[in-house]
């Protein structure tokens, strides 16, 4: 999660995107839980893979752990040199039963561990293969290939960024084995030249299915993945609202997230992500994103407002 998340400015300017919240809890702490919940494996420690964010979210990655009773511990790539760099950022970690999973997406369904294979990697089945890797597998869901987004239909099986080793040691091994070649695709140190390396030594790394994968790339997917996990966790009225938040003469529509000490007066909302502390008036609001402590008044229509910002018609 050392990356700084441009797409979703400006809210990532103040906060990391694995920090922003959704339906009342980070995208972070929907990661850990899920693991958590859906895994039969304990998690005892939690590595966070992290830029310099500073000492206070630091914290709250530790708090994060903490709050699933696993100990949390951080690690820094202070340079955007991949997923391979990142994880050897933290090869210390790297040590018997290891989760990696990359802090962008949101994920549902079980993860239940094989201990008859050395690893799984768990995918998607996707309409539009050649936009992510993709893996090929036996007849028993065993790894025989992994492709970079394919100019020619192989696979319809994308990794998400959710992994399992059995034995995390020996991809410590091949991550210093990149690193020590040098061994870069446009510049960055890539994970899956680790993952086929392991495979070509005689792993056996087993292709794992989920029953759904929410993207929070960019504001829209953020947005989609905010809806979808509002439908799952508060079904019946597919809206999440702080016990301090306070809402006057207001109309809430459906997947709306309003946090903690939001005013919101004199309003329509929906499909939007209200952050704590913003005051909302006069106003008609969907598709947004309003960022903490955000003031704005005579609002109609969508706005991505970073924190602290000001709106008022003119």
């Amino acid at each position: 999660m050392a990356g700084r998340g441009t797409r979703l400015r400006p809210h990532t300017l103040t906060l990391p995107k694995p920090l922003m919240k959704i339906a009342g809890k980070s995208m972070i702490e929907w990661i850990v839980d899920e693991i958590k919940q859906s895994s039969d494996t304990p998690v005892d420690e939690v590595h966070f893979i992290i830029g310099n964010f500073g000492e206070h979210i630091e914290k709250m990655l530790i708090d994060t752990a903490e709050k699933i009773g696993a100990t949390g511990h951080i690690h820094y790539q202070l340079e955007a040199l991949g997923t391979g760099h990142a994880l050897y950022c933290a090869r210390k970690a790297l040590q018997d039963e290891v989760f990696v999973v990359f802090a962008d997406t949101i994920f549902k369904g079980s993860i239940a561990i094989d201990k008859n294979v050395d690893g799984i990697i768990w995918t998607m089945n996707v309409d539009e293969p050649e936009k992510y890797g993709v893996v090929k597998t036996d007849a028993d869901n065993i790894i025989t290939d992994f492709i970079e987004k394919p100019k020619e239909l192989v696979s319809n099986n994308a990794i998400v960024g959710l992994y399992y080793f059995k034995e995390a040691q020996k991809l410590r091994k091949e991550l210093d084995l990149l690193i020590e070649n040098d061994a870069r695709e446009n510049n960055e140190y890539q994970l899956t030249n680790c993952l086929e390396s392991l495979k070509d030594n005689g792993d056996k790394l087993k292709c794992a299915a989920l029953n759904e994968w929410l993207d929070c790339g960019n504001k829209q997917e953020l947005l989609a993945t905010h809806g979808r996990i509002l439908e799952i966790e508060f079904p019946e009225k597919t809206i999440y609202v702080a016990n301090s938040a306070k809402v006057d003469n207001t109309k809430i529509g459906k997947h709306v997230s309003i946090g903690e000490d939001v005013h919101i007066i004199n309003s329509k909302i929906e499909n939007s992500i209200i952050y704590p502390g913003a005051i909302i008036k006069d106003s008609t609001i969907t598709n947004s994103i309003i960022g903490h402590h955000c003031v704005v008044e005579g609002l109609d229509g969508s706005v991505f407002l970073g924190d602290y910002s000001e709106y008022a018609k003119a």
